[in-house]
C-alpha cells in the first residue's frame, strides 16, 4: 500500500513533559493572567484549606464516638454526633464556595488567554503561517486552553488538597502513634518505587496510543476534506481500508496498555488492603498492651486510607499537571512569536495616489531561503494605470502581490509606493489603500450582506446595495428567498464560482482602494461568468490602480502594460499590440491559447 508522508499534529499527542524549574518558571508566566482576579483565588484558596480542615476532623470524631461507646459515655455520643453534622455542613459550605470562585477565575483568566493568544495570532507574520497547519493553530485555543482549564478549575486545587492532607495526616498519625506510622511509611517507599516503573510504562504506551488516534484522526480529517476526490477514483474501499489498520493498531496498544494498568491497579489493591490489614493487625497488638485506644486505632485506621488516598491521586494530578505544563509551553511558543511590525513610530503617511515602482526587486520564501522566486524586478504602474502580470506557473507572478500586500519582505531592492519606500507606511494604512479579488475567493461562513460589509464594516446598507450594484451582483442576490441574508456555507459553497467572484468585487467596491489587486479573478469561470464578472471588473478598476495576474490573455489586452514573467525575472514588457510583434514568450503563451 502506498505510504503517505505528512506532518502529525502536536495538539494530537498531547505529551507529558517533565516538569523542571525551567517549565515552572515559563508555566508561572501564565499567572499574570490570574492576576486581575487574584483576590477571588486567594479567597477560593481559603475555603480549600477550610474544607481541607474539615475532612481531617472526621476521623478524629469517629474515633471519639467508638471510645464513647466503649467507655459507656452515651451523652458524649449525641454531642459528637452533632459536631460531626455540623462539621459536614461546613465542609459542604466550603467546597461549594471553593468550586464557585475557582470557577469564576478559570473562566475570566481563560477568557483573556484565548483573546490574547487570537489577537497575537493574527497578528503574527505571514512567514508563520507558512510554516504552520491550520489544525495545529486551532488546537492550540481550543484543546491546550481547555486542558489548562481542567488544570485551573480542578487539577491545581485537587493537588493542594491532597498535600495538604498528606501533610496533616502524617502529623496526626504521629501524634496518635509514632510506632505504627513507622510502620506504615515504611511500606510507603515500595509502592512508590513500583508506582514509578509502571508509570513509566503506562505513560509511554499512553504516548503510543495518542499518536496512533491521532494519525487515524488524520486520515478522517484529509478523507472529509477531499471526499469529492475519494469518490471520483472509486477509493472509498482504500480509504476504510488505511482507516481500519490504523484503528486496529490503536486497539493493540490500547489492549497492552490496559494490562500493564490492571497489573498495576491490582499492585496498588494489593497494597493498599495488605498495608491496612498490617496496620490492624499490630495496632490491636497496641490496644492489648493497653498503649492505644479501640477508637485511636480506628481514627489512624481512617487517617491512613485517607493518607493512601492522597498519594495514590497525587501521582495522577502531577500527571495532569505535566500535561498542562506541556500545552503552556505550545501555548507561549505562539505568544513568543514576533507579530508584524507596530505602526506607533511611523507618520501617519496616507497613499493619495497609488503610483507603483518595484527597483530590483529580489525575493526567496524564507522556507525555501535557496530557491529565489524574483530575481531583480524592476517595473511601474503610474495612477490609474493597468498593469498585467502573466508568465507561467511558478514565475512570481502572485509573489509580486504578495510583496506589496507586505505579507514578506523583499531580500534586496526597494518597492515603492507614491515615491516613498513601503517601509514607511503604517502597515494599517498601506493594506487599508489596498484590495484583492483573488482567483479562489474565501468567503466567510454568514450571509452575502456581511461578506460584502467586510471591505469597510462600518458602511451603510446604501453603500453595501451600491456596491454590489456596481459588482452585478443584486440580480442573482435578489433571486435568493432570503436575499442580502442569504446564508453562503462554509467558503461560499452555496453560491457559485461567478457569484462568489461578483461578491468579492463588491467587498473591494466598498472598500473603495487606491490599489486593486486583481490574482487570476476569471481564469475558472465559464463564458457567462467570466462576461459579468469582466464587466464588473472594469467599473472597480476604473481610475485605480491596478496589478492583474492573468491566465487568460484575451482579458489584459486593454492593459497599459504587460509583463511576461518567466523564472522570476521580467523577461518581456509593453502593451498588447507591441508584444504581439515581438515573437517573445508573450506570443508562445497566445499562441497555447488559441
Amino acid at each position: 500500500m502506498a505510504k503517505f508522508g505528512r506532518k502529525k499534529d502536536k495538539e494530537d499527542n498531547s505529551p507529558r513533559k517533565k516538569i523542571t524549574k525551567a517549565s515552572l518558571k515559563k508555566s508561572i508566566r501564565l499567572f499574570r493572567y490570574v492576576k486581575p482576579y487574584r483576590v477571588t483565588f486567594a479567597i477560593g484558596l481559603i475555603f480549600l484549606f477550610l474544607s481541607s480542615i474539615a475532612s481531617m476532623v472526621f476521623p478524629y470524631l469517629t474515633g471519639q464516638l467508638i471510645d464513647a461507646a466503649n467507655n459507656t459515655f452515651i451523652d458524649k455520643i449525641n454531642e459528637i454526633a452533632l459536631i460531626l453534622l455540623g462539621i459536614f455542613f461546613l465542609n459542604g459550605i466550603f467546597s461549594y464556595f471553593r468550586i464557585y470562585l475557582f470557577a469564576i477565575v478559570t473562566q475570566k483568566t481563560l477568557a483573556s488567554l484565548r483573546q490574547e493568544t487570537y489577537n497575537h495570532l493574527i497578528h503574527l507574520k505571514m512567514t508563520f503561517f507558512s510554516e504552520r497547519r491550520v489544525g495545529e493553530l486551532n488546537s492550540r485555543i481550543s484543546a491546550d486552553i481547555a486542558l489548562l482549564q481542567e488544570t485551573l478549575t480542578t487539577t491545581i486545587a485537587e493537588f493542594i488538597r491532597q498535600l495538604i492532607i498528606i501533610i496533616i495526616g502524617v502529623f496526626l498519625l504521629s501524634y496518635i502513634s509514632v510506632k505504627l506510622t513507622l510502620l506504615m511509611l515504611s511500606i510507603v517507599p515500595v509502592i512508590v518505587i513500583v508506582a514509578v516503573i509502571f508509570g513509566k510504562k503506562i505513560k509511554g504506551l499512553s504516548k503510543d496510543a495518542q499518536e496512533k488516534v491521532a494519525e487515524s484522526n488524520v486520515i478522517v480529517e484529509e478523507t472529509l476534506q477531499g471526499i469529492a476526490t475519494v469518490k471520483a477514483f472509486v477509493n472509498e474501499a482504500f480509504e476504510n481500508l488505511r482507516y481500519k489498520r490504523k484503528t486496529d493498531e490503536v486497539i493493540e496498544v490500547s489492549i497492552h496498555g490496559a494490562k500493564w494498568r490492571g497489573a498495576f491497579a491490582a499492585f496498588l489493591i494489593f497494597c493498599l488492603f495488605g498495608s491496612i490489614i498490617i496496620v490492624i493487625w499490630y495496632g490491636v497488638i497496641l490496644v492489648q498492651e493497653g498503649s492505644l485506644s479501640m477508637g485511636s486505632l480506628f481514627t489512624f485506621i481512617l487517617y491512613s486510607v485517607f493518607v493512601g488516598a492522597s498519594l495514590g491521586g497525587i501521582a495522577d494530578l502531577y500527571s495532569q499537571l505535566q500535561k498542562a505544563i506541556g500545552a503552556t509551553e505550545n501555548l507561549l511558543e505562539i505568544l513568543d512569536e514576533e507579530i508584524e511590525e507596530t505602526d506607533e513610530n511611523k507618520a501617519n503617511i496616507p497613499v493619495e495616489k497609488g503610483i507603483i515602482e518595484f527597483k530590483n526587486v529580489s525575493f526567496a520564501y524564507p522556507n525555501r531561503a535557496d530557491i529565489p522566486v524574483l530575481n531583480q524586478v524592476s517595473f511601474e504602474a503610474r495612477e490609474g494605470s493597468q498593469v498585467a502580470v502573466i508568465g507561467p506557473s511558478g514565475a512570481g507572478k502572485t509573489t509580486i502581490t504578495a510583496l506589496l500586500l507586505k505579507f514578506y519582505d523583499a531580500q534586496s531592492g526597494q518597492i515603492l509606493i507614491d515615491g516613498r519606500a513601503i517601509s514607511e507606511y503604517p502597515i494599517n494604512k498601506l493594506r487599508n489603500s489596498m484590495a484583492i479579488v483573488p482567483q479562489d475567493v474565501l468567503l466567510f461562513g454568514g450571509s452575502i450582506y456581511e461578506n460584502i460589509a467586510y471591505g469597510k464594516p462600518e458602511a451603510s446598507k446604501e453603500e453595501i446595495y451600491a456596491a454590489a450594484e456596481k459588482a452585478n451582483a443584486t440580480e442573482f442576490i435578489m433571486g435568493f428567498p432570503e436575499k442580502y441574508e442569504t446564508i453562503v456555507g462554509e467558503r461560499g459553497v452555496q453560491l457559485s464560482g461567478g457569484q462568489r467572484q461578483r461578491i468579492a468585487i463588491a467587498r473591494a467596491i466598498l472598500k473603495n482602494p487606491k490599489i486593486l489587486i486583481l490574482d487570476e479573478a476569471t481564469s475558472s469561470l465559464d463564458s457567462k461568468s467570466e462576461q459579468l464578472v469582466q464587466d464588473a471588473l472594469d467599473k472597480l478598476m476604473a481610475g485605480r490602480t491596478s496589478i492583474v495576474i492573468a491566465h487568460r490573455l484575451s482579458t489584459i489586452q486593454k492593459a497599459d502594460q504587460i509583463l511576461v514573467l518567466k523564472d522570476g525575472q521580467v523577461v518581456e514588457t509593453g502593451t498588447h499590440e507591441e508584444l504581439n510583434q515581438t515573437g517573445g514568450l508573450y506570443q508562445e503563451l497566445k499562441a497555447l491559447q488559441s
